[in-house]
């Protein structure tokens, strides 16, 4: 094995760029804005690749606070909430004042340089102080030691790393090809005949109300973070905020919580089952929902269940579940969902779920009809599951050899790997 060193963080840094909030106090540093604006909520633990951001900021607003436009392919950490976590951009960005970017000098490959902070998040985590808000000062993340192996090895290393991630994110992008492709086969089987009635030889569609096609239906729970009296049953608790990402194979940010055994049992999800949003600051977020399938619940092993501002839905059948989710999400992202909400005095946006399942019909076609639309959706939904399966082995995989690879365990030096 080629000599490796031992070294500061900082030896190997150029220099370190800090950023800023442009004041909300000014609307057009905000409205209309085309510069993306990165801060924590942006970041998770298994995110090491953000092309865009869920805030922008105008020129103005970059040009008058301490944002900084990072150029893309830049390692980006948290030095304040979040410690340990990076990622690159992959394209420009600006980013607030809880996130630096680190600009390495010529003894560090870049990619190699983002899987030492992954390597060490933990570690960065524990250097962090703060009452409330952990931080951790430049000079504390600087002094870290570690390892650094000649520029060749370096780029092997963050390649074999790096192959993990490409395979990743292509699952990642092969689910929202099949969620696009769920939605188009609902409009075009549901809707458009219906709706410009198209003749389909034998095809009948009958308007079955919401209601008579779900078994069950209740309110979430939030249990408690350690364990206390009756509250000895771990499970994961997946919140409003939490759906986006884990229908997009990001499970990181669910948290693991104790229950009791009453409050678990009825509240667990199945696969099948499906859980939506009930209240929210953001009115846009009121109603969303996400399908529990068996992919879901291979990486939630412990089992989980919907938060408290969440309600689950159990329908009566496979079948019905692919139409209810399938529905809801069309009346989400089409807006006409909008009447069931409506905002409390508190500013707080809420859901009138009893109404929508009493009003919503979903249109359903008959015989043949109905058992070539399942079998399709079917077929969408088991290739999604088998993807997101594949993302946890891949996840897995790349994390039992990262530490391996950083710390010169496996050797790369007669590994034929193009760099």
């Amino acid at each position: 094995m080629s000599e490796w060193q031992e070294v500061r963080l900082g030896d190997v840094l150029d220099k370190i760029v800090g950023g800023g909030t442009p004041s909300k106090e000014n609307p057009s540093y905000w409205d209309g804005g085309d510069i993306f604006w990165c801060s924590v909520k942006d970041m998770s633990d298994d995110k090491f690749r953000i092309l865009q951001t869920k805030d922008t900021i105008t020129l103005d607003g970059l040009n008058n606070s301490s944002a900084n436009l990072i150029p893309k392919g830049t390692v980006i950490t948290a030095t304040r909430m979040g410690l340990g976590r990076a990622f690159i951009n992959e394209t420009d960005m600006a980013i607030n004042q809880d996130l630096k970017a680190l600009i390495p000098n010529s003894n560090i490959n870049n990619k190699y340089l983002l899987w030492t902070i992954i390597l060490y998040r933990n570690y960065i985590e524990m250097l962090g102080n703060g009452a409330t808000v952990k931080g951790i000062r430049l000079e504390t993340l600087k002094n870290i030691k570690i390892n650094l192996p000649p520029l060749p090895a370096q780029q092997k290393i963050a390649k074999i790393l790096s192959n993990y991630d490409d395979l990743i994110e292509n699952n990642l992008k092969r689910i929202k090809l099949l969620e696009e492709s769920a939605r188009l086969t609902y409009e075009d089987w549901l809707l458009r005949r219906k709706v410009h009635g198209e003749i389909v030889p034998d095809l009948e569609i009958t308007d079955t109300p919401l209601v008579e096609m779900i078994d069950d239906y209740m309110n979430g729970g939030w249990g408690k973070e350690d364990p206390e009296g009756g509250y000895i049953h771990q499970a994961y608790v997946i919140r409003g905020t939490d759906m986006p990402d884990i229908s997009q194979g990001e499970f990181s940010r669910a948290p693991l919580r104790f229950h009791t055994e009453s409050n678990l049992k009825p509240r667990k999800l199945n696969i099948g089952d499906i859980a939506i949003e009930m209240s929210n600051g953001n009115i846009g977020n009121v109603g969303r929902s996400i399908y529990f399938d068996s992919g879901i619940n291979s990486i939630f092993s412990e089992g989980c269940m919907c938060a408290s501002f969440c309600k689950m839905i159990k329908p009566k059948s496979l079948g019905f579940s692919y139409l209810i989710d399938s529905h809801l999400k069309y009346i989400h992202n089409t807006d006409e969902m909008l009447i069931y909400k409506s905002q409390g005095a508190n500013g707080i946006n809420n859901f009138r779920f009893k109404d929508m399942v009493n009003d919503e019909v979903i249109s359903i076609p008959n015989g043949r009809h109905l058992i070539n639309l399942t079998e399709i959706f079917k077929n969408i939904y088991s290739e999604k599951s088998n993807l997101t399966i594949q993302i946890k082995l891949l996840k897995e995989a790349r994390d039992i050899l990262l530490p391996r690879l950083m710390t010169g365990m496996i050797d790369t030096d007669n590994m034929d790997i193009a760099v």
